[in-house]
């Protein structure tokens, strides 16, 4: 991730989606200076990543590839 825009790797994903939260409001809001509405834009692209992500790490967890008899992949739920 960018370090220069503050996104560790070790950030939670609900830390990442709060963070995310906020930005949007602040963009919404719309009083902030230009430079600073590509700043914030610029880290809300990076946490929408990160939080993309997670997610397809968390799916890939649950989610297990197999095939059948005739060899087509199927989806099975992850048990322990």
């Amino acid at each position: 991730m960018n370090q220069d825009l503050n996104i560790r790797e070790d950030k939670s994903f609900e830390e990442a989606i709060s963070q995310l939260e906020q930005i949007v409001s602040r963009l919404e809001k719309g009083d902030i200076s230009l430079e600073e509405s590509i700043t914030n834009f610029q880290q809300g692209i990076e946490l929408s990543r990160y939080c993309a992500a997670k997610l397809d790490e968390a799916e890939k967890k649950i989610s297990i590839l197999l095939q059948d008899e005739e060899g087509n992949l199927i989806e099975k739920d992850f048990e322990l």
